[in-house]
């Protein structure tokens, strides 16, 4: 097979670095590589890395391509016409219109080759749009420079749109003194727009953050944070009082964090839950909206990304009468729409469901939901006290976090119940020895437990725009096949990039699983102080995969790419 270069798709400033031996290749598609996944441009990246500087990279892009080197420094930016600012335009595309002669319009621009932002330039003020090369550094400047100064920004940046939504809100908020020329209108009108855009493009977080000379919003897409727009730093506490007042949260109370929750009626039938979370910063407040909608949560057993016998070990695990089923991860793993997709299985009229958690963030009807509140002493041990005298059949614990919380749900699964839950651990193996270094006594977990699941959330590759990767054996070998996989009977993809998948390459996210029932071997690993290697090696035996194999299954299939297996997973 050829080298791994097919993997990773340079941009054309970075091939000529690479044929000018300025670059190594390697070096050029760890720099791309890594831009893609902190929603950098190749050159911001390459400059970050300090592998060239921002004056020798622009001189090289000026004699490589043709383009003409501009200083930005001598040209003044209140010169440029107001008409050509799109400030989500020139933040996104890092681009930059300064003046127009005849029918062409001049684009500063760090990378000569980004046709995508001339191109949208053209579009939008009929021009031709010609390159003029700048230093990357000096670009991003003029960039925040004119986006702070353009105080229209916001009503264009909103638009017109007579958006029909309704944000339940507290008491009316007093006025600010700070941020105080911003009408309260627009910023209104925009944090609803923020809201509905990111719904329609099915966003898991919203992030508002203010920093020294600039305030950005980003978008948790699929699991990574992409910037959506750059607003005025004018209006970053009016934007931050608002999302308060609506969250019922103490707007005058800025010095210390604060969790609230909002609602968004869409329509009569629908309404999406937001979870809010503030936090004092240097430069003010950051806000952190989770999207909680039960809509998208609720996708059945079958779309979550289980292979058939790791489906078949669950649903034998939740149809047993008492017992204990483990869901294991870290944070955005998809935890609570697994445990929430076996308790829809499970949901009947003749069985009593009891769900205890940090916030509840999926309602379910015909399920009994608790939210713990420490401050008020309820606690999930108080909960779970509760339940065991509510006559449950089952119970969902959000997350087992202390050894009084431990023991009771240990307590209830070894007397009729069939308890769900969750620890924050690496892998299946791992959650057992979690449990006993709480305290838990070795006979109560090996009597109790019914079933571990660990699980990670890989990026499905956009099967618009997906090719094939020609990567050597060699690294296939390293990623954790066997040669008698790589029989020539499939094919490896990489991500691409399309309008579909807005250019990412990927559209969408699916699990990969570890489901490791416990065995009467295990059961004896435990009783006889074995640990989590012991137990590993004995999944192993059993057949068990693990993450990085359900994951290398997927690559097989053609779902994901080696690279974000292999990013997700250890090996």
């Amino acid at each position: 097979m050829a080298t791994s270069s097919a993997s990773v798709l340079l941009s054309g400033l970075g091939r000529a670095l690479v044929q000018q031996d300025i670059l190594r290749q390697i070096d050029a598609e760890q720099t791309q590589t890594q831009a893609n996944n902190s929603s950098m441009t190749f050159v911001e990246q390459l400059i970050a890395s300090k592998k060239i500087t921002a004056p020798k990279l622009a001189e090289f892009a000026s004699q490589t391509f043709g383009v003409p080197l501009f200083d930005l420094n001598a040209f003044d930016l209140t010169s440029i016409n107001a008409e050509w600012i799109d400030v989500k335009l020139i933040t996104a595309r890092r681009a930059l219109p300064l003046h127009k002669r005849g029918n062409r319009l001049y684009v500063a621009v760090s990378d000569p080759t980004n046709l995508q932002a001339l191109e949208e330039f053209r579009f939008k003020t009929n021009l031709i749009a010609e390159p003029v090369v700048v230093e990357d550094d000096k670009l991003a400047k003029a960039i925040m420079s004119v986006a702070d100064r353009n105080d229209t920004t916001l009503s264009k940046l909103v638009g017109n749109d007579d958006l029909e939504l309704d944000m339940s809100s507290g008491e009316v908020a007093p006025s600010d003194e700070e941020g105080g020329e911003v009408d309260d209108a627009p910023v209104v009108r925009y944090i609803q727009k923020i809201l509905l855009d990111a719904i329609n493009s099915s966003v898991s977080d919203i992030h508002f953050e203010p920093y020294e000379k600039y305030f950005r919003i980003r978008y948790r897409l699929d699991g990574v944070l992409v910037e959506v727009a750059q607003p005025p730093m004018v209006i970053k506490d009016k934007v931050a009082s608002r999302i308060k007042v609506i969250s019922k949260l103490d707007i005058s109370e800025k010095r210390v964090p604060q969790d609230g929750r909002m609602k968004l009626q869409l329509t009569k039938n629908r309404s999406i839950d937001f979870r809010v979370s503030t936090l004092p910063t240097l430069y003010g407040e950051k806000i952190v909206m989770r999207i909680l909608d039960s809509s998208n949560a609720m996708v059945g057993i079958d779309a979550l990304g289980y292979e058939p016998d790791q489906k078949a070990l669950l649903l034998d695990a939740i149809s047993r009468p008492y017992g204990m089923i483990l869901v294991t991860g870290p944070t955005g793993s998809g935890k609570t729409i697994s445990l929430y997709t076996c308790l829809g299985l499970l949901n009947k009229p003749g069985i009593n469901i009891s769900t205890a958690e940090d916030p509840a963030e999926i309602t379910m009807p015909g399920v009994n939901q608790v939210n713990v509140n420490d401050k008020a002493g309820l606690t999930f041990a108080v909960a779970l006290k509760s339940f065991l005298r509510q006559d449950p059949d089952i119970i969902m614990v959000g997350e087992i976090r202390d050894l009084e919380t431990a023991d009771i749900s240990i307590k209830a699964a070894q007397t009729g119940h069939l308890v769900l839950s969750t620890l924050h651990t690496n892998d299946a193996p791992k959650t057992l020895m979690r449990l006993l270094n709480m305290g838990v006594a070795p006979f109560n977990v090996a009597s109790s437990v019914l079933l571990i699941t660990a699980q990670r959330l890989a990026r499905r590759l956009c099967v618009q725009c997906k090719q094939p990767a020609d990567i050597p054996v060699e690294a296939l070998l390293r990623s954790g096949y066997k040669e008698t996989d790589i029989d020539g009977t499939w094919t490896p993809y990489r991500p691409v990039g399309c309008d579909t998948c807005k250019g990412t390459g990927y559209k969408g996210r699916v699990g990969l699983y570890e489901v490791m029932p416990i065995s009467e071997e295990m059961q004896r690993i435990i009783m006889s102080a074995g640990n989590s290697m012991e137990i590993a090696s004995q999944a192993e035996r059993e057949g068990i995969r693990n993450l990085r194999q359900s994951g290398l299954i997927k690559v097989k299939q053609g779902v994901t790419s080696l690279e974000e297996v292999e990013a997700t997973t250890n090996a």
